[in-house]
């Protein structure tokens, strides 16, 4: 299965997907909900067989890492069900007929997002689950009402293979119209169908340089479509004075335990710690990273990458190794702990600044406020910014703030990024090069609302507008109409 998709074959699927859309779009929320706890149920069914397969492609843990992995990717069509059912996600609007309307007279405006089209997802090669084949990108397009064409990750072929029969197979048993998801595979193949113009939106999670272009490449068509990039994320943590004088040993732990987690390969993996000079936390960071054990990592060329990285970061001047535990054997590595200065940091203009994709971390000590906000000032956003600090800290970091927010679409208080739940308020996004698109998120609820585009409908008759819009609300939608809710 990890042969490229012959050209035939992917001209019958981007045929049938561009053939399935209108049917996907015309199914009722009810319908489509069915669709995808029907395809929750079947994942569920098959989760022993999935499990072992994700294990022996990728070498992560089978227990608890992969069976809550499955966990998750199920949870979450279960949860776009309850999205589609709850209707929001329509944004159904009316503006009746108002001769009195100060800005003149008025016509019957009546507004409503609709699917946008065939999707081409890009699966991920670290979570070969949530962010795969199933993952929240097939979830939410599906949940819109588009057909989804995947894009198998090279790391993870069998699983992809397997995974993308049971997906099909339960959405079409369910009702879903034949060409509403098919799995195709190798690299040129997911360019030709990027270029095709069937295709009306995709979305990536991956590296800067392969996200960025496919971006160009979606941009630059003759007609351009959005892209959903998730690209690259350093994740800064800052701690403050008063956190360490209360707490020091717990974060020196929980940041070890953060930056290591899964052998680093989390994009929320904290990648720079801000402490202030004279922390006194070294020995206890000596002592939690030499108890890391090495780790495998997902596969040879990640390994040679983050190899690659972390001896760009050692050759760094001012940079310094800390702790690191283990050592490198095939494709296992430990962590790696590096330590810098404020100055060093602010004259290196790219290495100590950039995503190591791995088990390794770079603390940055700051003097004071005004040097902290200076450092967090020349870095790349990302996905996320977190604050190790205490009550007491509150007027000492509202200052602070603007910078953080600048940087990151999820701002943490007292926790580690290194978690992602799904859920209605969640953001996994942020600034360019976290994402192509800092308005819009790739896990919780509103994930769905990359796959939808606008229309608005002016002086229709009742009998030729969407049911959503019609003056009864035959679904019975939420609504606002006329201004009020």
């Amino acid at each position: 299965m990890s042969q490229a998709t012959a050209p035939a074959t992917l001209e019958q699927i981007l045929a049938a997907a561009a053939d399935a859309a209108g049917t996907a779009a015309a199914a009722t929320p009810a319908q489509r909900a069915g669709w995808l706890n029907a395809a929750a149920d079947a994942l569920d069914a098959s989760a022993a067989e999935l499990i072992a397969l994700a294990a022996e492609e990728t070498h992560l843990p089978a227990s608890p890492r992969l069976q809550g992995e499955l966990k998750r990717t199920t949870f979450q069509l279960r949860l776009f069900g309850e999205v589609l059912a709850d209707g929001a996600f329509l944004g159904a609007t009316v503006d009746h007929a108002d001769a009195a309307w100060p800005m003149g007279p008025r016509p019957d405006i009546r507004r409503l997002l609709t699917p946008i089209g065939p999707v081409l997802v890009f699966a991920a090669s670290n979570f070969p689950f949530a962010f795969s084949v199933a993952g929240g990108d097939t979830a939410s397009a599906l949940a819109a009402g588009c057909p989804v064409v995947l894009k198998a990750h090279s790391g993870h072929p069998e699983l992809s293979a397997r995974t993308g029969e049971v997906l099909r197979e339960a959405l079409v048993k369910a009702g879903a119209p034949e060409g509403i998801f098919a799995v195709i595979y190798g690299q040129q193949n997911g360019v030709t169908a990027l270029k095709d113009p069937r295709i009306q939106a995709a979305s990536f999670t991956g590296s800067v340089p392969g996200g960025r272009a496919l971006f160009d490449i979606a941009t630059s068509r003759p007609s351009p479509i959005p892209f959903y990039g998730e690209l690259g994320s350093v994740n800064p943590v800052v701690v403050t004075r008063a956190a360490i004088d209360a707490r020091g040993e717990a974060i020196a732990k929980g940041y070890a335990g953060s930056f290591s987690l899964g052998a680093g390969q989390f994009c929320t993996k904290p990648g720079l710690l801000f402490l202030p000079e004279g922390h006194g936390l070294e020995d206890t960071l000596r002592e939690a990273v030499s108890a890391i054990p090495a780790q495998p990592m997902l596969n040879e060329r990640i390994a040679a990458g983050f190899a690659e990285g972390l001896a760009k970061l050692r050759d760094v001047a001012g940079v310094e190794v800390l702790s690191e535990s283990g050592g490198a054997e095939g494709i296992s590595h430990g962590a790696t702990l590096l330590a810098t200065t404020a100055k060093a940091f602010l004259a290196d203009a790219d290495t100590v600044r950039e995503e190591c994709f791995g088990p390794a971390s770079l603390i940055v000590t700051y003097a004071d406020q005004a040097e902290l906000i200076s450092l967090l000032g020349v870095m790349e956003p990302g996905l996320t910014a977190t604050i190790q600090g205490e009550e007491s800290d509150v007027d000492w970091i509202r200052p602070v703030l603007p910078s953080l927010t600048r940087v990151a679409g999820r701002l943490l208080w007292n926790d580690w990024p290194t978690g992602v739940t799904v859920t209605w308020a969640q953001e996994h996004g942020g600034p360019y090069p976290a994402t192509t698109a800092p308005t819009s998120t790739s896990v919780g609820t509103a994930a769905i609302e990359r796959f939808l585009r606008p229309i608005a409908w002016q002086g229709f008759p009742d009998a030729l507008l969407p049911e959503p819009l019609q003056e009864n609300n035959p679904w019975g939608l939420p609504r606002r109409t006329d201004g009020k809710r």
